[in-house]
């Protein structure tokens, strides 16, 4: 299975099929409202401002995996990101399966062999859905580690995929 072979609901119950994303370079995010690192918000949303238009798309999967550090509705997940951090990226309806057993973070850990082990966890996938970069949760939104690496997968046509 491919990355684009799953569905997800956004925080409205939309549901969005990651078919959407085809051809774009894709960063996915398990998310958190009271953890530390929530305040990697605001750089997520500086990345999608400054790279949507060159194919990037950023989807955020809450969850109360760790820390139990989101415990608000969908609702509630929201209000916080629109009202604190003017968050315009996909944010997806927070996970009632924990993160660690959810199918499209399987395929993630499978393709990338590395699983999140907190909040904020980054993956980055090329614009064919077949090479994923594995980002800790300390690696903030602006490192040079991150935006380099969604860089270079966007000057990649989406035919190809270069190491």
């Amino acid at each position: 299975m491919s990355v684009y072979d799953y569905t997800a609901r956004d925080l409205s119950g939309r549901e969005v099929s990651l078919s959407e994303y085809r051809g774009k370079v894709l960063l996915i995010v398990n998310t958190a409202t009271h953890c530390g690192f929530t305040p990697q918000y605001e750089g997520l949303e500086k990345l999608n401002q400054r790279y949507a238009r060159e194919g990037l798309r950023i989807v955020g999967v809450p969850a109360n995996d760790f820390g139990a550090q989101e415990r608000g509705n969908n609702q509630q997940i929201a209000e916080f990101c629109q009202v604190n951090y003017g968050v315009t990226f996909t944010v997806g309806e927070k996970l009632t399966v924990p993160i660690r057993r959810d199918p499209l973070y399987a395929q993630l850990v499978r393709i990338s062999g590395k699983a999140p082990q907190w909040n904020f966890h980054k993956y980055v996938i090329d614009r064919r859905g077949e090479k994923v970069a594995s980002f800790r949760s300390a690696v903030a939104p602006d490192s040079r580690e991150l935006v380099g690496t969604i860089e270079r997968l966007l000057a990649q046509p989406a035919g190809t995929s270069r190491g």
